[in-house]
């Protein structure tokens, strides 16, 4: 692990990210973190709360002369997308970050950063822990699985919270201020299968698809990148039509909100079949590869013999499940009337994986409109019940109304603007902040999401420019100075 990014500045929030890299915290196992925050108050000597789902607050008192200002919660979520490539041999459950500095960027090898919403979450524990600054009350509030299911904010309780103003250091565009977002709902299908014994006839191949870019399933899913399950089961329809390719085993994609990159499957085809089959497979390649373009140049498709599986997966499922995840909804639905360029509705085919009798299809569907994400899913259970599949849904979130009326961010464009010449953006998100649902527990909460400029959050290209955490950290500092008076 590198120490260089301790030579960054600004010294305070570097030095709680790097800390922050030692810590595994993939959604879901954010107990050593937890347990960080909860010594990082007792060192300073703050008021340091935890309540029953794991979500922590540290308060801080206002300084002299500040006493008179609203109150600021600081807000960030303590897990971290566990995306890794291939090749990586990185245990997310044990293993610190790999980070370094990359010119103007800080990545890591091979993995996710964990600057979303590591980034967030070290600006608030620099300002709690620095005795220089100007501010009235603060309170760092500290939420866990939010990419995984927004556990933390979703059991939310009333009582937990004091501040008037909410920042949510969770946006990934320095100089954008946000004022809205998407809801989100899961989408699960579930085929059940019977296994059939190999023909001694069948030769066996594996088909590993690698090297797609993938992304954050909300704000890359405008790019039109290739989603490596769409990818797998177009070749594998046509190839269970054209060549009688049975199919043994599927693992595609690894996590709801980030778009698959690899997916692997393992198929079985008659001995006689076989050298056309590879000519197709070669053929098909090459006519997605011209599709997908400048989009996903290094995306590889790879076709490798192995011995014959022992069992494959019933004939009808296997064609039943391509034809559904062929028809499923993905990419962008609909973009919005009222903001351009955004998109108002999206859904993302993340996961096919086949286990023990059964084949999961997991979607993530998003949308600003709450009708649009239930049509949305009316599609989706459509598709998947007609092929013959149990579809349910749950984990839906609203999304969070826009306020342009809003106090903070009255004083946020004015301070932005004394401090760089311009006004900063005002915009709306396609990504699930959980802005919407603390809104829906404290209604009174004036809220703006902003951070500084990370790429590729949810893959392991993901990378935080470093001039604009300094941006980032001097805008932070004025805000605060400058609360509005209660």
């Amino acid at each position: 692990m590198s120490k260089e990014i301790l030579n960054l500045a600004p010294a305070g929030i570097w030095k709680y990210f790097y800390e922050l890299t030692e810590l595994p915290r993939p959604s879901g196992h954010e107990e050593k973190v937890r347990d960080y925050l909860k010594k990082f108050g007792a060192e300073f000597n703050l008021e340091t709360v935890e309540d029953a789902i794991g979500n922590i607050v540290i308060r801080k008192a206002a300084t002299p002369g500040m006493e008179d200002r609203k109150g600021i919660i600081m807000q960030g979520h303590i897990d971290m997308v566990p995306q890794a490539n291939s090749d990586s041999n990185h245990d997310f459950l044990t293993d610190p970050i790999d980070a370094y500095v990359d010119g103007d960027w800080v990545t890591a090898r091979g993995t996710t950063l964990g600057a979303d919403n590591g980034m967030g979450v070290a600006a608030a524990l620099a300002v709690l822990a620095a005795d220089d600054l100007v501010h009235g009350p603060i309170e760092g509030f500290f939420t866990v699985d939010e990419e995984a299911g927004m556990t933390g904010v979703n059991n939310l309780k009333d009582d937990l919270l004091k501040g008037d103003i909410l920042l949510n250091m969770d946006s990934e565009d320095e100089g954008e201020l946000y004022v809205g977002c998407a809801g989100g709902e899961d989408a699960n299908a579930t085929f059940s299968y019977t296994e059939e014994a190999t023909p001694d006839n069948f030769v066996g191949y594996k088909i590993s698809i690698k090297g797609l870019k993938g992304g954050h399933s909300g704000m890359d899913i405008v790019l039109g990148r290739g989603n490596a399950n769409k990818i797998m089961f177009r070749l594998l329809k046509c190839a269970t039509f054209k060549h009688g390719v049975r199919l043994a085993m599927i693992d595609g994609g690894s996590l709801r909100n980030a778009i698959p990159r690899e997916a692997f499957a393992e198929v079985a085809v008659n001995k006689a079949e076989a050298p056309e089959f590879e000519v197709m497979v070669a053929e098909m390649v090459a006519d997605m590869k011209a599709e997908l373009g400048n989009t996903e140049p290094e995306w590889t498709l790879d076709l490798e013999q192995i011995p014959a599986p022992k069992f494959l997966i019933d004939e009808k499922t296997a064609i039943a499940v391509a034809d559904a995840v062929r028809a499923c909804p993905n990419g962008v639905i609909r973009m919005s009337d009222s903001v351009p360029g955004l998109v108002e509705t999206s859904s993302n085919l993340a996961i096919v994986k086949s286990e023990n009798g059964e084949i999961s299809i997991q979607c993530l569907m998003r949308s600003s409109v709450d009708s649009a994400r239930v049509s949305l899913a009316g599609s989706i259970e459509s598709v998947f019940r007609m092929a013959g599949a149990k579809a349910s849904f749950d984990g839906a979130y609203p999304g969070w109304k826009p306020n342009m009326d809003s106090a903070i961010l009255k004083e946020m464009r004015v301070v932005y603007n004394n401090m760089y010449g311009k006004i900063p953006e005002i915009k709306a998100i396609h990504a699930g902040l959980e802005c919407g649902i603390i809104g829906g527990v404290y209604p009174n909460l004036d809220m703006i999401s902003y951070g500084p400029t990370i790429r590729f959050p949810h893959s392991p290209d993901e990378k935080v420019r470093i001039d604009t955490v300094k941006k980032f950290w001097d805008f932070t500092v004025e805000v605060l100075k400058n609360a509005p008076k209660v």
